[in-house]
């Protein structure tokens, strides 16, 4: 937030740096866009013992160098694997003829080491938004691995009628490319019946690394069920994006797990620290289709 100028010292100071003329609507304003508090990650002039070093810091603020990228302190750096999420609205008549043709066509892609890409999984909405399907998919080799299967499917033809036919279907649709964090283990395909969670959080920009920083240590509280699938954040689309997706064999289960959390030293403090690193978040509970890996 900004800081409160609207008091007679601070926008008399203000006036003073503008050579004392009268202050309008637009010298408010003015006024509210310079002072502000320092913001996280910045810091003052290092001039702190001269008469004028506090006025400058109003102006001035020097950024701290930042050693490396955030995506490559925080994914696994001997791999270069990318996913992407796709959230597919169905019109609600549709869902049944939708998953029908998704099982037809997305096993053979996934099958066919022509395209440099894996099938993770692929899910129904159970409760969240409704008559909404979800697919998440793997390249290994990054982005080059994910332009060769794109330009690849281009050139497919039963891709493209897929491609057609299936828009017939949908309201809405949208994706994210994402990166794992290195602190999560790889999703692997594993046998059903399970229910899937999808918890999405987005975060307020910035706060990443102390989000990772903290997952970190939580995550070996919440293995003991191997309930742990994956973690995700994103690199394009909606940006500050974490994605966590759990397996329990059902909502009790479910239930029974993460109340049973609670009990485990050091979790309340995760907890306490993460939370306010949040703006939004969302869960879906998602039930796999029969094309899906994760079952």
């Amino acid at each position: 937030g900004l800081m409160n100028v609207t008091t007679p010292g601070v926008c008399k100071l203000y006036s003073q740096w503008s050579r004392c003329r009268p202050l309008n609507y637009t010298d408010h304003q003015n006024c509210l866009l310079f002072f502000r508090p320092p913001l996280r990650g910045l810091s003052t002039s290092n001039s702190r013992n001269s008469p004028d070093s506090w006025f400058k810091s109003l102006f001035v603020r020097k950024v701290d160098p930042r050693k490396d990228a955030h995506s490559n302190l925080l994914t696994k750096n001997e791999e270069s694997n990318l996913y992407k999420i796709q959230f597919h609205n169905v019109k609600p008549d549709c869902l049944d003829s939708y998953n029908k043709l998704c099982e037809e066509v997305l096993p053979i892609i996934h099958a066919d080491k022509y395209y440099p890409c894996e099938l993770v999984g692929t899910w129904n909405t159970w409760y969240g938004e409704q008559d909404q399907a979800v697919h998440l998919w793997r390249y290994r080799g990054g982005y080059p691995a994910l332009t060769e299967v794109m330009n690849k499917l281009k050139q497919n033809q039963e891709f493209s009628a897929y491609r057609k036919e299936r828009g017939k279907m949908l309201l809405s649709r949208r994706n994210q490319l994402l990166l794992e964090f290195s602190f999560w283990n790889e999703p692997v395909p594993r046998e059903g019946p399970n229910i899937y969670e999808l918890r999405s959080y987005q975060l307020r920009p910035g706060t990443m690394i102390e989000w990772g920083n903290y997952w970190a240590r939580a995550i070996r509280y919440r293995q003991h069920n191997s309930e742990a699938v994956g973690g995700f954040f994103s690199q394009i689309g909606n940006l500050y994006m974490v994605h966590h997706l759990w397996a329990y064999k059902d909502l009790q289960s479910r239930e029974d797990t993460r109340n049973a959390v609670w009990h485990e030293d050091g979790w309340e403090e995760v907890v306490y620290y993460t939370v306010p690193l949040i703006q939004h978040m969302d869960s879906r509970i998602m039930i796999p289709t029969k094309a899906s890996p994760l079952q």
